[in-house]
C-alpha cells in the first residue's frame, strides 16, 4: 500500500512536472497570498479588514489560474476563476470610486 502511495505522488508531483506544471502552483501560491495579506492586516488592526493588496493578489493569481484551467481544459477552473475575476475587477473599480468620492 505504501509503494502504491509513494508511486502516485512521484508520478503526480515529479514525472508530470512541466513548466505548465509549475505555473499552476506559482498562480496558486500568488492566490494563498491574498489570505495571507488579509490576516495580516487585521491582526494589525485588530478587525477584519480587506487591504488593497488582498485584491491584487485575487486578480494575479486568478488570471494565471485562469490560463492554467484554459491549459488543462479544466471547465471548474474556468468557471470559477473566470467568475471570480469580475468580483476582483469591480471591487477595484468600487474602491477608486470610493477614493474619488473622499477626495
Amino acid at each position: 500500500m505504501t509503494g502504491q502511495i509513494l508511486n502516485y505522488l512521484h508520478h503526480v508531483f515529479i514525472e508530470q512536472f512541466n513548466g505548465w506544471f509549475a505555473l499552476g502552483f506559482f498562480a496558486q501560491g500568488l492566490f494563498m497570498m491574498r489570505f495571507v495579506v488579509q490576516w495580516i492586516a487585521s491582526e494589525k488592526a485588530r478587525r477584519s479588514i480587506i487591504p488593497l493588496a488582498f485584491w491584487f493578489f485575487s486578480i494575479g493569481g486568478g488570471t494565471l489560474m485562469l490560463v492554467y484551467g484554459f491549459y488543462r481544459r479544466d471547465p471548474v477552473i474556468i468557471a470559477g476563476q473566470g467568475l471570480g475575476l469580475l468580483v476582483y475587477v469591480r471591487n477595484l473599480m468600487l474602491i477608486r470610486k470610493g477614493d474619488k468620492v473622499r477626495a
